[in-house]
């Protein structure tokens, strides 16, 4: 392996069979013009230095330092003389204690300097492995006779996979909100917690997924060795990529209509606590009426008398009874 600490694998294959990679650093350059040789090179946190000693050693532009080391790139491919510079994300969901204040998203950086024969991808975290990428790459050793482009089309593929994975956590835990809308108390600070959560997951998702179209498609503008072979796993790739983005957005669109319907069943709810409120309170005026009325402190028919309480207790009942039934009738209580 050449002697870069931010180097952490390099493997080459010879018409898609695994072959040797040059120790030395100075057969790099020779190694990467090798039309039959396809080389890959990781580098996991490297330094301006590192970087810049790279790119004099494969002619690339010097822009490539900057691109690869910026920590808020957004996914993208931009083109650098011979060469293609693009970045992705890898993306997961992560478990976290019930008052977390931060949603469940996390994304891996992971950035690739595509030459003709080779492919050198620079990670930001120790997070964003690759070896299912490699194992990926490995299945297929006839695509690998396709040279780089087939490199960068298994790794867009495994990110683009975890893309869908991510979606239908999402999914599903966006249905189980649905299904708690309807729950009588069990919207509370909690359920808002977890509603705000996903929507901050799925704008930080959406970011990830809707730039990958443009990866895609410019990918295959720039495609330049062995198009054609290549041109069905990119179409598939697009598809998925689209397929993606859609449901993203539909997932959204999905959020916001929980957001909504859950304020409008909070104001019924409210109305209805407000109707049965009014009920009972005018129930009650009915006793508080009849009973300040034969409280006054004058004679009344049954004053002081066994009739008089039978007269009022009876009163109270069937009125506030008659104001019961109607109320229950009309679905106030």
């Amino acid at each position: 392996m050449l002697a870069m600490p931010s180097l952490v694998d390099a493997r080459a294959w010879r018409d898609g069979r695994p072959a040797p990679l040059p120790e030395d650093p100075q057969s790099l350059r020779a190694a990467l013009q090798d039309p039959h040789l396809l080389v890959w090179l990781d580098l996991l946190r490297p330094s301006v230095a590192e970087l810049t000693q790279l790119a004099d050693y494969c002619d690339l532009g010097p822009t490539v330092v900057e691109d690869a080391l910026e920590p808020h790139e957004r996914p993208k491919v931009t083109r650098h003389g011979g060469h293609l510079f693009f970045s992705t994300y890898l993306t997961d969901l992560v478990e976290l204690p019930p008052d977390a204040n931060r949603g469940r998203l996390v994304t891996h950086r992971v950035s690739g300097i595509v030459l003709p024969m080779a492919l050198i991808t620079v990670r930001l975290d120790e997070a964003s492995t690759l070896d299912a990428v490699v194992a990926r790459w490995e299945d297929d050793p006839d695509l690998l006779r396709l040279g780089s482009g087939a490199l960068v089309h298994g790794l867009l593929d495994y990110a683009v996979d975890g893309h869908f994975e991510t979606i239908q956590e999402l999914d599903d835990e966006i249905e189980a909100l649905a299904d708690v809308l309807f729950e009588e108390r069990r919207t509370g600070a909690d359920f808002l917690r977890r509603v705000y959560g996903l929507r901050r997951d799925l704008v930080a998702l959406r970011r990830m997924v809707l730039p990958m179209r443009e990866v895609v498609s410019a990918l295959l503008r720039h495609r330049t060795r062995d198009a054609t072979a290549l041109d069905s796993w990119y179409d598939d790739l697009y598809d998925h990529v689209l397929r993606a983005a859609e449901w993203t957005e539909s997932l959204r669109d999905m959020m916001t209509s929980v957001f909504e319907t859950n304020l409008s069943l909070q104001d019924a709810r409210l109305n209805t606590i407000m109707k049965q409120l009014s009920g009972w309170a005018a129930i009650i005026a009915v006793p508080t009426a009849i009973t300040g009325w034969f409280g006054q402190n004058i004679p009344f028919p049954g004053y002081n008398q066994p009739l008089g309480l039978l007269v009022s207790a009876s009163l109270v009942l069937v009125g506030s009874l008659v104001l019961y039934l109607v109320f229950r009738a009309r679905d106030w209580l």
